[in-house]
């Protein structure tokens, strides 16, 4: 996901959006510990999209205070 379609969402839908790609990263992980995912860099994107959402969610509730 691009930083510039996380920047349009509101806090409440991008704290939506960190809860499903955590959740998408554990079973992905868990597909992994499986050896049923035959593609893991996707677990790499997937850490990075939640860091990426991370960042703009803290941005946006600093820039509320």
């Amino acid at each position: 996901m691009k930083a510039s379609e996380l920047r349009a969402k509101d806090v409440a839908a991008l704290e939506k959006e960190v809860n499903d790609l955590l959740k998408a990263h554990f079973g992905q992980r868990m597909q992994k510990a499986t050896q049923q995912l035959t593609n893991t860099t996707v677990l790499g994107q997937t850490r990075r999209d939640i860091a990426r959402a991370k960042t703009i969610l803290a941005e946006k509730k600093g820039a509320a205070k």
